[in-house]
């Protein structure tokens, strides 16, 4: 029987480390029995962050790596439906939901915080806040295979859009204070 991989770290980090704890003292007129040679730290100091990293990648990979190859629980499934059902809720109330008009009659504004906090960039309570990690998650479905090329490319274009839509929304903020911008410019439709 093979031995693991963590079996194999742990025995190569214990190995690079014994060395390390059995640091010879010259005594000579520069240096006495207790101090260790400037070489002998180095030496101590490698070896001790080796054995540190290798039982820290043992400990650590078996654990990270079955949480990276797990597929997503109904709840983080349950979270691109919530979002998706928001989404087009923004999208059929557009206007409402990103202008604000002040009370008594007073002016009307468009805002473009409802946009970023729709798609999840404004909250980590949000459905959609780093949906993308769910996403990745999907491989690790029993899924037809046929299907999984076309998922993937759909998230690349979410995390495409999502950018763009989120700098978008962001620089519009400002769009009045910026030369060539003014309320026309933040009204138009591309």
């Amino acid at each position: 029987m093979a031995p693991s991989k963590a079996a194999l770290l742990v025995a190569l980090a214990y190995l690079s480390a014994s060395e390390a704890f059995t640091v010879k003292h010259a005594n000579t007129p520069r240096q006495s029995s207790t101090c260790l040679s400037a070489e002998s730290r180095r030496s101590l100091f490698q070896s001790a962050t080796t054995f540190t990293l290798a039982t820290i990648a043992t400990v650590a990979s078996p654990n990270m790596a079955s949480a990276a190859q797990t597929p997503p629980t109904k709840a983080e499934l349950n979270r691109i439906k919530i979002g998706y059902e928001k989404l087009g809720y923004l999208l059929d109330n557009f206007d409402a939901e990103t202008t604000i008009c002040r009370e008594n009659g007073g002016e009307c504004k468009r805002d473009a915080e409802p946009v970023r906090k729709y798609l999840g960039l404004r909250s980590t309570t949000d459905p959609l806040f780093q949906i993308e990690k769910v996403f990745e998650k999907v491989k690790y479905m029993d899924i037809d295979e046929d299907q999984i090329e076309p998922f993937f490319e759909a998230t690349e274009e979410w995390n495409t859009a999502q950018n763009m839509s989120n700098s978008m929304a962001f620089i519009s903020q400002f769009a009045e204070y910026n030369p060539g911008g003014g309320k026309d410019e933040v009204l138009k439709v591309p």
